[in-house]
């Protein structure tokens, strides 16, 4: 839970203490496993362009906004 805040803490750009969902970051988390499978199995490279552009919104699918 302390790495869990640590990391939301630099993700928000913030040393306050925020609220945080650990839900989100679960499903976050999940997300970003799959895709990393996915571009691995598909042989696409994480530096192209167009798996840049849909990393991060692909990321936050199914979480709570902050």
């Amino acid at each position: 839970l302390n790495l869990l805040k640590i990391e939301d803490r630099n993700a928000k750009q913030t040393d306050e203490a925020t609220v945080i969902s650990i839900a989100s970051w679960k499903r976050r988390k999940f997300n970003q496993h799959l895709m990393d499978r996915l571009f691995d199995e598909l042989d696409l490279d994480q530096g192209c362009e167009k798996v840049a552009r849909i990393y991060e919104p692909y990321s936050d699918y199914g979480a709570i906004a902050a």
